[in-house]
């Protein structure tokens, strides 16, 4: 599994849930995501866009950093950014959410 949630950051929003193309993700008694099935899950980054706290951490394999590397996101209104740590830094991408799919 790519995916993992950090429940101390989720905020029982349940977007991740509702993104979910397999329906892996579901929420306990707190309304805290959790990944239901972890061998199952396709690595496809839906939920990860879709949390606001940064508690979803997809992990990078070998061919992306690997060897612990991983991504977060924070949402703004206008901009999504990507945060990958790889080696102890963090590298920082901000995506324009208004001019992202213009062409």
């Amino acid at each position: 599994m790519s995916i993992r949630i950090d429940q101390k950051l989720c905020l029982s929003c349940g977007r991740c849930a509702l993104v979910c193309p397999g329906g892996l993700i579901a929420q306990d008694e707190e309304k805290k995501a959790f990944v239901k099935y972890p061998k199952d899950c396709w690595g496809c980054a839906a939920c990860l866009k879709e949390c606001q706290s940064g508690a979803i951490r997809y992990f990078l394999g070998a061919d992306l950093g690997g060897k612990g590397a991983y991504m977060y996101t924070r949402d703004e209104p206008d901009f999504l950014h990507w945060f990958i740590v790889c080696n102890g830094k963090s590298h920082k991408l901000t995506i324009n959410k208004r001019e992202s799919n213009k062409y």
